[in-house]
């Protein structure tokens, strides 16, 4: 059976994207399928609305992407040591499905990207991983055993994968690419054995 595993982000400037392509072939290199998605900006003005299908990159997350994915690799980039706006609204709507526990057991990675290098990325991973505990998901880490994790001198940690975008890091350093394909292939292995048969 091949599990599928959402890559559910929302990006900015473009590294969190980048940052879920690379988790992406993490999860399709373990045999899994990768479905992206993303979610729309929000605004407190009700005229900045956006469009309902998005011009490029992926289609926007339903609530059935949740319910029916296997695995759930989720990002974002950090605001004030936060989760950004969109995918903490796109996440509080999810009651239904916190009600019916249609995620309890699925397995979860959070990844992140920030403009500074203290700029609040374990706090951001933290702050995605809560909403994801109190629906039952099982939260997967990135084990030190994965040398790039003690090695980084840029992103990436055990809360999960991260990247700095900064004049001496423009672009995922090897480190971070490794470590965010690392946690794909990670939550992949744990949908394998914990998935339940497809009828």
């Amino acid at each position: 059976m091949t599990v599928q595993i959402l890559v559910l982000y929302y990006s900015r400037k473009g590294s969190t994207a980048e940052l879920a392509r690379h988790a992406a072939r993490g999860v399709e290199s373990a045999g899994g399928e990768a479905v992206l998605r993303t979610v729309p900006a929000v605004s407190a003005t009700p005229e900045a609305t956006e469009a309902a299908v998005p011009g490029d990159g992926p289609p926007y997350a339903a609530l059935t992407d949740l319910e029916f994915c296997d695995g759930l690799l989720l990002g974002s980039p950090t605001r004030f040591g936060n989760m950004a706006a969109p995918l903490k609204y796109f996440l509080d709507t999810t009651s239904r499905l916190w009600l019916e526990g249609a995620l309890v057991d699925k397995p979860a990675g959070v990844f992140t990207s920030t403009t500074s290098l203290h700029g609040g990325q374990e706090t951001t991973l933290l702050s995605m991983a809560l909403p994801l505990l109190h629906h039952g998901m099982l939260w997967t880490g990135v084990p030190y055993t994965l040398r790039g994790v003690t090695e980084t001198r840029s992103g990436g940690g055990p809360y999960g994968a991260s990247h700095i975008e900064a004049p001496w890091n423009t672009s995922l350093s090897e480190h971070e690419r490794d470590i965010a394909r690392a946690l794909g292939e990670r939550v992949t292995r744990l949908a394998q054995k914990l998935a339940p048969p497809r009828r």
